[in-house]
């Protein structure tokens, strides 16, 4: 298997996804670390090195990531890089790194790791649609196998010890993507957010740490790893994000009954721009592709489903752009190839 091979088929995160929803995928991460051993911020490229080789054969052994494949960022190009982000299996920061740091994973990606990230090891566990609980499952199997044949840097006092201090105890972060154009265009998207904030979560944008919410896609995961268990910080995610999913539900619902027209404006002119644009910027897509898949889950526009748009979301992204066409592309030739990409793909649907 080679990257190649993950060009033209859905990421992990956004495969099989039918019928509307408000929460688009699922992600539990752990972070994890060698006893006696710098970390990776602290440790040279040739302890890496040896680091990433050792952590290699244990990972290769490991049953539930079977079948693997393993990518040495050493050896990737910055398209690759790209491509392999934008699917969400390597982080914005693993990302710029080369030597000594790697991704393992499944070949269907649901289950991977990146090795010399910040930490020694980061699990991550993701599905489309919501199913912590499942995730949380997979990703303590993998993690009790591997704590078989390592030595985990942990401590009885705060638990396992981790680069970053907000990370210390369980190394969990448990996160969901959810998709909020109701309560964006009911201008109830501020406060719910900063509700959110206030009870500890963090909210973030598509790619993460660092990114803004275009495309009404809002990444809302835990914050505390330190003095609680797995369960309850799972539990308590999943609770609060059904109350999300709730007031979305009720502001499309108040928006159809109150303000339709301005529903059927809203989508109807991104279908507009997106069936004629010859040139799409990587933002302005993202936000006229939220309002056409509220325009799907709505029923305004037939002949596409959610998943159809899903793909668009990731395969009009710059790194997936250009491995498609084998080569690298300018900012022009991309938001040219963007707009290709849409028009072909939306070129049967229609608006209601």
């Amino acid at each position: 298997m080679t990257l190649d091979d993950l060009v033209g088929r859905p990421g992990a995160w956004l495969a099989a996804a039918t019928g509307p929803q408000v929460v688009v995928s699922s992600r539990i991460r752990l972070a994890r670390n060698l006893a006696g051993l710098a970390f990776p911020g602290w440790a040279g490229p040739e302890e890496c090195v040896r680091i990433q080789d050792s952590l290699w054969t244990v990972l290769g052994k490991a049953r539930i990531l079977q079948p693997s494949f393993r990518v040495d960022l050493a050896a990737t190009s910055p398209v690759d890089r790209d491509f392999l982000r934008e699917r969400h299996l390597i982080s914005n920061e693993l990302a710029q790194k080369t030597q000594g740091s790697s991704l393992v994973m499944r070949e269907d990606e649901r289950l991977s790791v990146m090795v010399n990230e910040e930490d020694h090891l980061r699990l991550q566990a993701m599905s489309p649609g919501f199913h912590l609980g499942e995730l949380w499952t997979a990703i303590d199997e993998l993690d009790s196998t591997l704590e078989g044949s390592l030595s985990y840097a942990f401590s009885g006092r705060l638990g396992y010890l981790t680069a970053c201090p907000t990370n210390v105890g369980t190394g969990l972060r448990a996160s969901v993507m959810a998709h909020l154009p109701g309560l964006r265009l009911i201008n109830e998207i501020e406060p719910v957010v900063k509700g959110l904030v206030k009870i500890g979560l963090a909210v973030r944008g598509l790619q993460g740490e660092g990114t803004e919410a275009f495309g009404n896609m809002f990444q809302i995961s835990n914050q505390t790893t330190l003095g609680e268990s797995e369960q309850v910080i799972i539990e308590r995610l999943e609770q609060i994000v059904n109350e999300v999913e709730t007031h979305e539900k009720n502001a499309r619902a108040r928006l159809m009954e109150q303000r339709e027209s301005r529903v059927r404006d809203f989508v109807g002119r991104a279908f507009g721009v997106l069936s004629n644009a010859c040139v799409l910027a990587s933002n302005e897509s993202l936000e006229l592709l939220s309002a056409l898949r509220l325009g799907v889950e709505l029923g305004r526009v037939k002949g596409m489903e959610v998943g159809d748009v899903n793909r668009l979301v990731v395969e009009t992204q710059p790194g997936h752009l250009q491995k498609a066409v084998g080569r690298g592309l300018s900012p022009d030739e991309r938001d040219e190839a963007r707009a290709v990409a849409v028009r072909k793909a939306i070129r049967r649907a229609s608006i209601q």
